[in-house]
C-alpha cells in the first residue's frame, strides 16, 4: 500500500478518535460506521460507541486511533472508499489555520480528563499541581 494511503488511514483514525469528544460525533459516528459497509455499518457503530466510552473514561486516544488506522487502511483498496474518507475528513478535521487568521487560544482554566488536540501546538506550558 502506498504511503499516501497509509497517511490517510493514520490521518482517518485520528480525526475520528478526536471527533468522539466532540458535539459531532452524533453526525460522524455514522457516517464513519458506514465506511465499513452498509451490512456492517450498526455492528461498527456500535464498537465505535464502546471505544468513546473507553476514551471518555480517560483511555488513551492514541492507542484507540492505532487500533483503528489499520482497520480504515484495509478499507483502502476500494478507491471509492479512499475518496469518502477523504471526504469525511475534508468535512470533519480540524481546518489548519489558514495564512492571515489567529489561531485558537485556550488561556487559563481547568482540564480534566483527556484533551486531544489536534494542529499545531506551540508554547505549551503544563503546570502540575496548579
Amino acid at each position: 500500500m502506498d504511503a499516501e494511503l497509509v497517511e490517510l488511514a493514520t490521518s482517518g483514525a485520528t480525526t475520528l478518535v478526536g471527533l468522539m469528544v466532540t458535539e459531532a460525533w452524533g453526525q460522524a459516528r455514522g457516517r464513519f460506521a458506514a465506511l465499513f459497509g452498509h451490512a456492517r455499518a450498526e455492528d461498527t457503530a456500535a464498537e465505535l460507541e464502546i471505544v468513546r466510552g473507553e476514551v471518555l473514561a480517560g483511555g488513551a486516544p492514541e492507542e484507540a486511533a492505532s487500533e483503528w488506522a489499520p482497520r480504515l487502511r484495509r478499507l483502502l483498496a476500494d478507491p471509492d472508499t479512499a475518496a469518502e474518507l477523504r471526504s469525511l475528513l475534508a468535512e470533519f478535521a480540524p481546518k489548519a489555520t489558514a495564512p492571515g487568521s489567529s489561531p485558537v487560544t485556550i488561556n487559563g482554566g481547568n482540564f480534566h480528563g483527556t484533551v486531544v488536540a489536534t494542529g499545531s501546538v506551540r508554547d505549551l506550558t503544563i503546570n502540575p499541581g496548579s
